[in-house]
This record gives structure tokens, sequence and C-alpha cells, in this order.
């Protein structure tokens, strides 16, 4: 390894674990290398709240900072290139999270791409807008277009240890790269990209290595929550990825307009979706957008876990008035069905 000084020293181990993590992807933007943008850790930095906010990217880091910033004062407007916020999501998730954004006043345009940057006394954007050609005018912009692996000064290759072709590195189901003796842990080895993921591959090492385990990161539930307000809390398959799996599929919905809780406290915004095995009734996927839908989705993973069918959930005994109770009226709209 080269050192500060530019001398070289050479370490050896008999076990090695690659975690450098991964950082902000800067897209391909005429003009973006000429102003001072903002990253998902440099916007903590600032001291001001912009006049207005432009992110580029829909997903996860660019709606919780856009949320956040609009209630800070900013105008904030965001470019997403693909046909609907939060790509991963189902279109009726991602149009729900859509209005409520918009009804807060957050300008959202998808299918929209930034070409040129230009700093003037404010920065002027000219961006493709469903194929058409606009002029933005803003103040700040965020990049939350998506995150690459920091893998492209470790010379992986010297070593033999293959990547993909975006430069993460690829391991096996127990974290081993291509070379023996040599893992790869977070964000680096690309899959999902969360610090409780992170935090189970060290599990999976630990085990495996200290304790003589078969730990493998095959088939892991990957649970996840976005936090804007209300939360996205989400596991399991959506019922696009099923359809495109074939699997034969029963889906329940339910706004949060017809929970218990929600009316009581006065938020209604969002709806629980859950997608179950239309033979076994077991739940292979959530969708909680609503209030404390993380926690709410946390429950159904468990039940996930353990095999629970949505015919039990149905039948069982939450607590009145939890969020939680709103998962019998869920499983109560597939009698309909």
């Amino acid at each position: 390894m080269q050192l500060v000084d530019g001398s070289i020293k050479e370490i050896t181990a008999e076990k090695i674990f690659i975690n450098t993590g991964c950082r902000t992807a800067i897209p391909k933007v005429e003009g973006i290398d000429t102003i001072d943008y903002l990253t998902s850790t440099t916007i903590l930095d600032i001291e001001e709240v912009p006049k207005h906010l432009l992110i580029l990217g829909g997903s996860y880091i660019g709606l919780e900072f856009g949320q956040m910033f609009r209630r800070f004062g900013s105008k904030v407007t965001i470019l997403d290139t693909s046909a609907h916020l939060l790509p991963k999501e189902d279109d009726d998730i991602a149009a729900e999270m859509r209005k409520i954004l918009e009804d807060e006043d957050i300008t959202i345009y998808t299918d929209a791409k930034a070409e040129l940057i230009k700093k003037t006394s404010q920065l002027s954007v000219r961006a493709f807008i469903n194929k058409e050609v606009k002029f933005l005018q803003c103040y700040h912009v965020l990049v939350a277009a998506g995150r690459i692996p920091n893998t492209d000064d470790l010379d992986l290759k010297v070593a033999g240890i293959k990547t993909d072709d975006r430069g993460y590195i690829q391991v096996n189901d127990k974290l081993e790269t291509s070379v023996k003796g040599i893992y790869a842990l977070g964000d680096v080895k690309g899959g999902p990209a969360f610090t409780h993921i992170s935090y189970n591959d060290h599990l999976v090492v630990v085990k495996n290595l200290l304790h003589k385990g078969k730990e493998t990161t095959k088939n892991r539930q990957v649970p996840y929550c976005m936090f804007t307000d209300p939360q996205l809390g989400r596991v399991g398959i959506t019922e696009q990825e099923a359809k495109e799996k074939g699997l034969k599929v029963k889906v329940a919905t339910l706004p949060m307009a017809y929970v218990a809780r929600a009316i009581e406290t006065g938020d209604t915004r969002g709806m629980m979706k859950a997608v179950v095995d239309a033979k076994s009734g077991k739940i292979l996927g959530v969708a909680i957008l609503g209030t404390e839908g993380g926690e709410v989705m946390t429950i159904m993973q468990m039940a996930m876990a353990g095999g629970i069918t949505h015919m039990k959930l149905r039948e069982f005994i939450f607590a009145h008035p939890l969020y939680a109770e709103s998962i019998n009226n869920l499983f109560m709209a597939l009698d309909k069905s």
C-alpha cells in the first residue's frame, strides 16, 4: 500500500477484509464540475437554507433531503430519470409518495435528465423533461443519483480480485471474494446498501470464521425504511417483481384513511400493501407508507420469517388502537378478491 508520504509498505495477513464503502456517483452533466454541487455528505455542512434546491435523483436520499429542506423553507425541485419516483417500488406506492410530496409544494419531474449547468448569478440548468427542453433556475444542486464503490484506487486486479462492470467486488454467499482468504463486506460488494445489511455481513463472517458456523447471505431478508414523513417501510418482493417471476399471488391494499389509528392521530396519508402467495397464503412482500410505517413493516417481516400466513394475521389479536391493528383490516381486503 502507498502511504501519504509516497512510500510503499507491504502488509500481510491470514485474512483480509475489504469494507471501503461507496461514494456519490456524479452524473455526466456538462458544467457540473464548475459548480459547488452538494452530496448527501456535504449538504450536512451547509450553514444556510438554500433558496432553491435542485435535486438530481428521485430515490431515497433525494426524497428524504428534498422534504427536509422544503420544510426548512427552501423551494425544492426534483429531477428523476425514471418514469416514476422510487423506481424499485410499485407504481401505486410511488404515486402515493409523489402525491404526499407535491402536497408540500415540492416540484417533481420524472423522465427528466439534466444536460447542462451554467453558473451565473444563479445556476441555470437545461434539462430534457418528457423529451422537451426546459430551463430551470436554482441556487444549489444536490446530487442524489446513485452510488459507486470505492474500489478504483485499490488495484484489485493485481491481487486477482474480481469485480463487476461497475467496480463492485464479487463475493460468494459467505462474502469471500475470488481470492481465498479475502472477504468484502458492506456497500463495496454491491447489493442492498444499508447499514443494517453491513452489520449482518459482519455477523456472517464472525460466525463462520470464529465459531465454525454455516451462515450465508442467501435468501436473507432485506428490510429498509425511507425516513420521509410519513415513512416508507419495505421488505420482500414487490407486486411487479412477483409478476416478472411468474408467481401466482394475491395483493392486499389498504389506504391509511381506513386505519383507525391514522384517523385518530389526524394523519391519513399513505397506504399499506402486501403481496401473498395465492396457494400457501404466506407473505412475500410488504410496503407500508404511513406514520410509523417502518415499525408496522417490521411486524410483517417477523411474520414472514416465521411463515405466518395472511389468514392467521387476519384474525391475530393486536392491541387496540395500535397501527398494528390495521394488519387485520389489510388482509380482510383479500376476502373480497
